[in-house]
C-alpha cells in the first residue's frame, strides 16, 4: 500500500493524562483523511507529534516507508510536513508576506530580499484562489484571510503533506465552502491532507477516508463514502446523538435589551462598522444576528458588552440605560458575555481553570473575604462545573488553562457565563470548535436559559445552528440590518441571499 505517512502505536502522555494511547494512523498519497474525535479526544496532541512539536513516549513515525524521527518543525518542514493550527501561529505585527516567509528568508549580503519572495507568494495565492494582500498586516485582516495566510506558509515551503487542524472552526459557510475547493484542488496536485474537524457535514463532504479516536483511543477507520453521519457521531461519542435542537414554542416576556440607534467606528476603515442599528431582545426569547463574518457584529457586540464605546446610540438593560457604564458594572447589573475570539477576550491563559471560573465574580462575597480569595471556595465550584458541563482537564481546578483543548476552554468560558444567571447572555460563535456532543449540550444550556426567562442574543455564523435555535433572526449586512424575520418562514437559501446583501427585507 502507498502511504505517505505512517503513525504506528503511538503513546503520549502528560500528567494525568494519557492523550494518545497506543494510536495507529494511515495516510495515504494524495488522499482527505479526516480525523474526527471529540474535544480533548487527542486529535491535536497526535498531529503535534507529527509535527514535531511533542515527542512520542513510545511508537513510531514513517514517511515514504521509511522510519523518520521528527524533533521539531523544522524537522517535519524538512520532510514536506506543513500545519495550520487550530489557533494561528502568526506575528500580528507583521505583513502577510513578513508572515510566510518568517524562517526561510532569503538573504544576500545581508539584505532581505522580498522581491522573489512577493512573486512567489503571489502566483501561489492566484493559483490556489487565496486571494490576500501581502502587505495587509496580520492585526488588520479577518480570521479567515488568516488561514489563508497559514494555508500560504505551508504552501510556499512545498510541503506534500498538509496538516489542517479545525480549519473551518472560524469561517463563514461562504470562506468553508471556498477551503474545500482549494483542499480538493490540493489534493488534485498530488498532496496529502489530513483534516482535523468535529463536522460531520465537511467531512462527508471532502474526506475520502475518516479515522475516529474517542479519549485518546483509536476507535476505527471508515470509507467516507460508505458511512452515514449518524454512524460517524456514535464511534466518536459512544453513543446515538441528536441533530435537532429540542425546544418549544417560545413565550417572550418584557423587553430586557434594549438598542437604539447605535453606531460604531470601524477600526480600519472610514465607513461606521455598525451604522444606526435598532432592535429590541425579549426575555424568554433567543435573538439571532446571522451575517457573514466581517459585517458589524463584532463591533457590535463590543459596544453592548462594553469593550468599545459606540460614537453615537444608546443601550438599555432591564429598563436603565447601560451605554457608558464599565464592563464590570454591566456584569454586575446581569449583563452576560461568551466572546467570539476566547484566546483575547474569553480566558487567561496562564491562570488556572479555578482562576478563571471566577474572573466575573472573584470580588463578590463568597469569593472573598476582606478581599482576600476563598481557594477552598474556588475549587469546590469550579469542580462542580467540571462535572456538569463535562469539561476535560489533566489535573481538574488547577489546570493551567493554556494546557487544554480549545474545545474544553469554549466549554469552560460557556459555563462560567451561564451560570452567574444572567439577565442577558450575550452568546457569539458559542459552539465554535465543539464536538457534536457537546454542541447538543451547549445548546440545551442556551435553550434552558431562555426557558429560565432570559434574553438571549446569539451571534452565529453556523446556518444550521441560526436556524434550529433562534425564535427571531435579524440578518447584518455592512453594518445594518438588511431583515427582522423568522425561522420557520425563510429558508437556509433565502437567508444567505439577505447575508450576502442581494436581499433586503426592511427590518
Amino acid at each position: 500500500m502507498d502511504y505517505v505517512i505512517e503513525m504506528l502505536n503511538i503513546v503520549k502522555e502528560f500528567p494525568g493524562i494519557r492523550a494518545n494511547d497506543d494510536i495507529t494512523l494511515q495516510l495515504k498519497r494524495g488522499e482527505i483523511h479526516a480525523l474526527l474525535g471529540e474535544n480533548g479526544a487527542g486529535k491535536s496532541t497526535l498531529m503535534s507529534v507529527l509535527f514535531g512539536l511533542y515527542q512520542p513516549d513510545s511508537g513510531c513515525i514513517k514517511k515514504d516507508g521509511k522510519a523518520v524521527s521528527i524533533n521539531n518543525p523544522n524537522d517535519a518542514n524538512a520532510l514536506g510536513i506543513g500545519m495550520v493550527h487550530q489557533h494561528f501561529k502568526l506575528v500580528h505585527n507583521f505583513t502577510v508576506l513578513e508572515n510566510i516567509i518568517l524562517g526561510v528568508e532569503t538573504v544576500q549580503g545581508g539584505v532581505l530580499r522580498m522581491d522573489e519572495a512577493r512573486r512567489k507568494v503571489v502566483e501561489l495565492s492566484e493559483k490556489y484562489h487565496l486571494k490576500v494582500d501581502p502587505d495587509a498586516k496580520i492585526e488588520d485582516i479577518t480570521v479567515g484571510m488568516q488561514q489563508r495566510v497559514e494555508i500560504l506558509k505551508m504552501l510556499y515551503r512545498d510541503n506534500e503533506v498538509l496538516i489542517f487542524d479545525e480549519p473551518t472552526a472560524v469561517l463563514t459557510p461562504q470562506e468553508i465552502d471556498e477551503l474545500m475547493k482549494i483542499m480538493r484542488g490540493l489534493t488534485e496536485e498530488g498532496k496529502s491532507i489530513l483534516f482535523i474537524t468535529h463536522k460531520l457535514n465537511e467531512i462527508m463532504a471532502v474526506a475520502d477516508r475518516c479515522s475516529v479516536l474517542r479519549k485518546g483511543r483509536y476507535i476505527g477507520t471508515v470509507d467516507v463514502a460508505s458511512t452515514t453521519k449518524e454512524e460517524m457521531s456514535e464511534m466518536m461519542v459512544g453513543r446515538k446523538v441528536s441533530f435537532a435542537v429540542e425546544k418549544s414554542e417560545s413565550h417572550p416576556g418584557a423587553d430586557a435589551l434594549i438598542v437604539r440607534n447605535l453606531t460604531v467606528r470601524s477600526a480600519h476603515q472610514a465607513k461606521p462598522a455598525v451604522s444606526d442599528v435598532s432592535f429590541t431582545v425579549r426575555k424568554g426569547e433567543i435573538l439571532c444576528i446571522a451575517g457573514i463574518d466581517g459585517n458589524g457584529q463584532s463591533e457590535l457586540v463590543h459596544a453592548l458588552s462594553g469593550l468599545t464605546a459606540p460614537e453615537k446610540g444608546q443601550i438599555f438593560m432591564n429598563g436603565e440605560e447601560i451605554t457608558r457604564l464599565s464592563i464590570r458594572r454591566r456584569n454586575d447589573k446581569g449583563l452576560s458575555h461568551i466572546p467570539e475570539d476566547r484566546h483575547r477576550h474569553g480566558l487567561v491563559l496562564d491562570y488556572s481553570l479555578a482562576e478563571n471560573m471566577i474572573l466575573k465574580n472573584y470580588h463578590k462575597p463568597g469569593f472573598q473575604k476582606f478581599g482576600f480569595l476563598d481557594f477552598r471556595r474556588m475549587r469546590e465550584w469550579t469542580d462542580d462545573l467540571i462535572g456538569r458541563f463535562d469539561i476535560r482537564s489533566g489535573q481538574g481546578a488547577k489546570t493551567i488553562t493554556r494546557s487544554m483543548s480549545g474545545g474544553n476552554q469554549q466549554k469552560a468560558i460557556v459555563a462560567r457565563e451561564i451560570t452567574i444567571n444572567p439577565d442577558v447572555l450575550i452568546a457569539v460563535q458559542p459552539t465554535r470548535g465543539l464536538d457534536v456532543g457537546a454542541i447538543e449540550y451547549i445548546h440545551q444550556q442556551l435553550v434552558a436559559a431562555r426557558d429560565a426567562g432570559k434574553a438571549v442574543l446569539l451571534v452565529s455564523l453556523e446556518l444550521d445552528e441560526v436556524m434550529n435555535l433562534s425564535d427571531r433572526i435579524l440578518v447584518m449586512f455592512e453594518g445594518q440590518i438588511v431583515a427582522d424575520v423568522r425561522p420557520d418562514e425563510i429558508t437556509v437559501q433565502e437567508l444567505g441571499l439577505y447575508m450576502a446583501g442581494s436581499k433586503r427585507r426592511n427590518a
